[in-house]
């Protein structure tokens, strides 16, 4: 592991501890939301440990503080992180073999994917995956206890704006990659199909469609290769 913080250079390093702090932020927001809804402190704390995908734990509390079904909030919760099934075949060959997979596979977030496909080299791709990885379930979980300790001063979290730094981290990330006329197209379809689905289908599901875009990407590709 001490080969990957060497193989960073220091831009790379900078902006996966900036990504890596506005996720403890992130944290914090979950974890006070979690106990300013009633639930015990170890729970948050248990779920970032177990499970570590934000958008799955943020919809499990939101479906069982409004009283809903633990089970059905744990089917929400999947169903929002088979996007990791498209993750975990793009960057297969990073997270390498042998042991590494199940603690890759475990750290596995929109961010540390993000940094590694945006990499040219792969052991520059692998140092960013398992830095950002480690690096962000580190922050991640230290901002969950502070916030759950803090969660019945903090019961509001939209008054400080915590409830945007997630999406705002995420779209810094992906901004690059828009630069290419192909990703641009697919991922606009992707935001059409999202945002016409959302009035009809439950919390997380339009995310899911908006992976359509990924058909119009492979078909495109080819096209704009030859074209250039």
């Amino acid at each position: 592991m001490r080969s990957i913080w060497r193989t960073l250079d220091r831009g790379l390093a900078r902006d996966i501890g900036l990504v890596c702090l506005a996720d403890g932020v992130v944290g914090l927001s979950y974890g006070a939301i979690s106990v300013g809804g009633g639930l015990p402190l170890w729970v948050p704390v248990l779920l970032s440990l177990v499970v570590f995908a934000g958008a799955s734990q943020f919809l499990f509390v939101g479906i069982v503080a409004a009283g809903g079904s633990p089970i059905a909030a744990m089917i929400a919760g999947l169903l929002v992180n088979t996007r990791h099934v498209a993750f975990g075949l793009a960057v297969s060959d990073v997270i390498g073999s042998g042991w590494r997979r199940f603690p890759g596979s475990h750290l596995m977030t929109d961010e540390n994917v993000a940094f590694a496909m945006g990499q040219d080299d792969l052991r520059q791709r692998r140092a960013a995956y398992w830095a950002g990885g480690i690096g962000i379930f580190v922050c991640w979980n230290i901002g969950v206890v502070v916030g759950g300790a803090a969660g019945s001063v903090i019961t509001d979290t939209d008054v400080f704006g915590l409830d945007a730094a997630f999406p705002a981290v995420l779209l810094a990330l992906v901004l690059p990659a828009l630069r290419d006329r192909a990703t641009r197209t697919a991922a606009l379809i992707g935001v059409v199909f999202a945002l016409a689905a959302t009035p009809f289908l439950p919390s997380g599901l339009p995310v899911l469609l908006a992976l359509a875009g990924m058909l119009f990407y492979r078909a495109g590709k080819p096209a704009l290769e030859v074209s250039r």
